[in-house]
C-alpha cells in the first residue's frame, strides 16, 4: 500500500468513526443519569469536580473515582451543561482509541493491518455504544491501548520512558475505573520479562520503575482523598465506612469476584433483593441468562450467552486461534521477536479480562465486554497478517479456514438470538462463511493454489462474514438511543434487562438541557417504565423524571437552601437535579444503601434549614424503593414528622413545615 493509499484510508477511517459516533448523539439525552448528575455537579463546584460528587453540594460522591468525569466536566464547562457537550468528548475518545489501535498495530504488522484493527474495534457493537455513552468505559478503554502501546515501545528498544508512560497510563486508568485497569497488567508484565531487549535484571528494575509510575498517577489523588478531613469532603459513594481504599478493594474490587459486596443491591448469583411486596412493572424482567443468576451464570461460555455474545463474542473464536497460531509460528523465533510480543500483550489482555470477567461472582453488566474490544480486534488483525505472510504453508490455510468457519457460526448463533430482526442476514453470513472456507480449503489443491484472482474473492468473502453481523448491530446501537444505568447493543433478544428484554435502549424521547423526562410524539408528557405523563412515577435504574410542576416547587426559593431536595437513591435524585441545575441530595448513593447521611445528620441539617424538600420516589434506582438501613429511618422519620402532597405524581414533604 502506498503512503498517499495509506492516508487516504486511514482518513476514511477515523472521518466515518467520528460521524458514527456523533450522529444524533444528543438523542441519548443525559445517557445514564447517574453519572450526568455528577457532571452538572462537577460544573458549579470544583470541589465536587475534584472528588466527583454526585451534587454540586457534596453530599456524596459517584462509586467510582472521577477521571472520566474531569473530560466531561471540562467541556460542559465550556460549553454548558446539556447532553452534547458530555458525549463528544467520550465520542472522540472511541475515535483517538481506533487512531491509537491502528498505529499500535501498524507499527509493527504494516498498514493493512493497523487499519483491519482499527475498523475492527471501532464496528465492535459495544464500543460503539459506550464510545456514546457516559460511563467511564470510553476513557478506560483509551487508557488501556494507550498503555499496550508503550509497552509494545518498550520491547522494540528497552527504554526507561515507555515503561514509566505504560505504568502512568495504567495508574490513570486505575483513576478511572479502579481495579478493572489492572486486568491487563499481567500480560503486560509477562510481555516485557519476556521479550525486553535488557538483560534479566534491568528488565525487572523497569518494570518495578514501571509500578512506581503507576502507583504516583494514581497514588497522588487517592492519597490526597484518604488524608482530607472526612468533614469537610463528600462520603465516598459505595462504601461503608467512608474510605475509598474499601470501595477500590471491596464493591468495586474482590467484591466483585467474589460477589461478596457490602452495600450492594444482591448477590452476583442470587436474585435481587427487593422490599416485600414490591412488583416489577408491566413488561419489566429481572436480567439474567435463562433462570440464572440476576447477572447472567458464571462460568467459561458466559462471553457467548445471549446477554453478551452480541456485544463483543463476534471475532472471539477468531482472536483465539490467532493467538495459537502466531506462537506456533514464532515458536523459534528470538526471545526479543516483536510478533510473539505483541501476540503476548494483547493476548494477556484477551485471556486474563475474559476469565476474570467469565468467572466474577459478583456485579457484572453486558457493558463491561468492551474492554475486551480492543485487544480481540489487535489479535484477529495480526493473526490476518501474519497468516498472510505464512500462507503458502497448507496448516496455516487449513487454520484461516477453520477460523472462518468459527466466526460464521458465531454470527449465525449470536442472530439467532432474534431471529424476527433482519432474517435474511444471518443467511447471508453462512453462505458467505461456506463459501469463503471452501475456497481457502480448496486453495490446498496445487491447480486451485495457482489461481491468482481466487484470493480477492476468498478476501472479501472473508470480510463479509466477520463484519457484516457487527455492522449490523452497530447500525442499531446508532440508530437507537440508549439511556440508563444498564445498556446493551444490538437489537433487542428478550433476554437482559429492561422492558421486554430491551437491555437499557430508550424507548422515550428524553429531554435535553432542563428535564429528565421527555415527550411522546403527541405532545404529553412521559415517565419512566411504569410512570405517568404527568412525570415521576417508577423508574427502574433510570434517572427520575421531573415534572413541571415538580420542578417549578424546587426552584421556588431555591438559593436559600444548601439542598432544593433530598431524596432515596442517586438515579431517583438525577433527574430533578438535572431539572432544576440545583444540588438534590442522593440518601444512600446509588443504592441507597450507604450509610450517608445518618438519621441524626439528616436530622441537623433540616433543623439549619439546608434541606427544603423530601421527595418519595417509587422508583428511580435501588434506593427508590425506600432503601436500607440509614436511608429507611431517615425516610420512616421524615414521614412521621411531616405531612405530604402529591406533585406531578409524586409525594413532596416540606421539611420546614412540620405537622401540627
Amino acid at each position: 500500500m502506498t503512503k498517499s493509499r495509506e492516508r487516504i484510508a486511514v482518513a476514511v477511517l477515523l472521518v466515518g468513526t467520528a460521524i458514527a459516533y456523533l450522529w444524533s448523539l444528543g438523542r441519548a439525552g443525559w445517557a445514564n443519569a447517574f453519572y450526568s448528575a455528577a457532571v452538572q455537579a462537577g460544573t458549579v463546584s470544583w470541589k465536587a469536580m475534584f472528588f466527583g460528587s454526585s451534587d454540586g453540594a457534596n453530599s456524596i460522591t459517584v462509586d467510582k473515582p472521577p477521571a472520566s468525569l474531569w473530560v466531561m466536566e471540562l467541556s460542559t464547562r465550556l460549553f454548558g451543561v446539556n447532553s452534547w457537550a458530555m458525549l463528544v468528548p467520550q465520542a472522540l475518545l472511541g475515535v483517538a482509541s481506533v487512531a491509537l489501535l491502528y498505529a499500535t498495530v501498524r507499527r509493527r504488522f504494516g498498514p493493512g493491518a493497523g487499519l483491519l484493527a482499527g475498523l475492527l474495534l471501532a464496528v465492535t457493537p459495544v464500543a460503539a455504544m459506550m464510545f456514546r455513552f457516559n460511563n467511564p468505559d470510553a476513557l478506560l478503554v483509551l487508557l488501556m491501548i494507550a498503555a499496550t502501546s508503550a509497552m509494545l515501545r518498550a520491547v522494540e528498544d528497552g527504554r526507561w520512558r515507555w515503561l514509566i508512560a505504560c505504568g502512568a497510563f495504567v495508574g490513570l486508568g486505575f483513576l478511572t475505573k479502579q481495579l478493572a485497569v489492572m486486568l491487563i497488567v499481567p500480560g503486560l508484565a509477562l510481555t516485557y520479562l519476556v521479550a525486553g531487549p535488557p538483560k534479566l535484571g534491568k528488565r525487572v528494575a523497569q518494570l518495578f520503575a514501571a509500578g512506581a509510575a503507576m502507583v504516583v498517577a494514581a497514588g497522588w489523588w487517592l492519597l490526597t482523598v484518604e488524608l482530607w478531613p472526612a468533614s469537610s469532603r463528600p462520603w465516598i459513594g459505595g462504601s461503608q465506612n467512608n474510605s475509598i481504599l474499601e470501595l477500590t478493594l471491596g464493591y468495586n474490587g474482590l467484591g466483585r469476584l467474589n460477589g461478596n459486596e457490602k452495600g450492594s443491591v444482591g448477590p452476583g448469583r442470587g436474585g435481587m433483593e427487593m422490599p416485600a411486596g414490591f412488583e416489577l412493572p408491566a413488561g419489566m424482567e429481572m436480567p439474567g441468562h435463562r433462570g440464572g443468576g440476576m447477572f447472567g451464570d458464571a462460568g467459561v461460555l458466559r462471553m457467548f450467552q445471549p446477554e453478551q455474545a452480541g456485544q463483543i463474542a463476534w471475532l472471539l473464536p477468531a482472536a483465539l486461534i490467532a493467538i495459537v497460531l502466531v506462537l506456533v509460528l514464532r515458536g523459534r523465533s528470538p526471545r526479543t521477536d516483536g510478533d510473539r510480543a505483541a501476540v503476548i500483550a494483547w493476548g494477556g489482555w484477551l485471556l486474563v479480562t475474559g476469565i476474570t470477567f467469565s468467572f466474577m461472582a459478583g456485579i457484572f453488566h453486558a457493558y463491561y465486554t468492551v474492554a475486551l474490544a480492543p485487544a480481540i480486534a489487535a489479535l484477529v488483525a495480526i493473526g490476518v497478517a501474519v497468516g498472510w505472510r505464512e500462507r503458502d504453508r497448507a496448516w496455516v490455510r487449513t487454520v484461516a479456514a477453520l477460523a472462518v468457519a468459527a466466526t460464521g457460526a458465531t454470527a449465525w448463533y449470536i442472530l439467532d438470538q432474534t431471529p424476527e430482526w433482519n432474517p435474511w442476514l444471518r443467511w447471508a453470513i453462512a453462505v458467505a462463511a461456506v463459501a469463503s472456507t471452501v475456497a481457502i480449503l480448496a486453495t490446498l489443491l496445487p491447480a486451485v493454489a495457482r489461481t491468482r484472482r481466487l484470493a480477492g474473492a476468498i478476501a472479501a468473502t472473508a470480510l463479509f462474514t466477520a463484519l457484516a453481523g457487527q455492522v449490523a448491530f452497530t447500525v442499531e446501537t446508532i440508530a437507537t438511543p440508549r439511556q440508563g444505568a444498564i445498556v446493551s447493543a444490538g437489537p433487542s433478544s428478550g433476554h437482559g434487562f429492561g422492558p421486554g428484554g430491551a437491555k437499557g435502549r430508550m424507548e422515550r424521547p428524553i429531554g435535553v438541557g432542563g428535564t429528565a423526562g421527555g415527550t411522546r410524539p403527541d405532545g404529553a408528557r412521559t415517565g419512566g417504565p411504569g410512570g405517568d405523563e404527568r412525570g415521576g412515577g417508577p423508574s427502574f435504574l433510570m434517572g427520575s423524571t421531573a415534572g413541571p410542576e415538580v420542578t417549578a416547587l424546587l426552584l421556588a426559593d431555591a438559593d436559600r437552601y444548601t439542598w432544593v431536595a433530598a431524596t432515596i437513591g442517586a438515579n431517583a435524585a438525577a433527574g430533578y437535579q438535572l431539572a432544576t441545575e440545583k444540588p438534590v441530595m442522593p440518601i444512600g448513593g446509588f443504592n441507597g444503601t450507604d450509610p450517608s447521611p445518618t438519621l441524626a445528620q439528616f436530622q441537623d441539617y433540616v433543623r439549619d434549614g439546608r434541606i427544603h424538600y423530601f421527595l418519595a420516589e417509587s422508583g428511580g434506582g435501588f434506593g427508590g424503593f425506600g432503601g436500607s438501613g440509614t436511608a429507611a429511618e431517615i425516610r420512616s422519620w421524615v414521614e412521621a414528622t411531616y405531612p405530604s402532597r402529591t406533585v406531578d405524581g409524586v409525594t413532596v414533604y416540606d421539611l420546614t413545615a412540620p405537622k401540627a
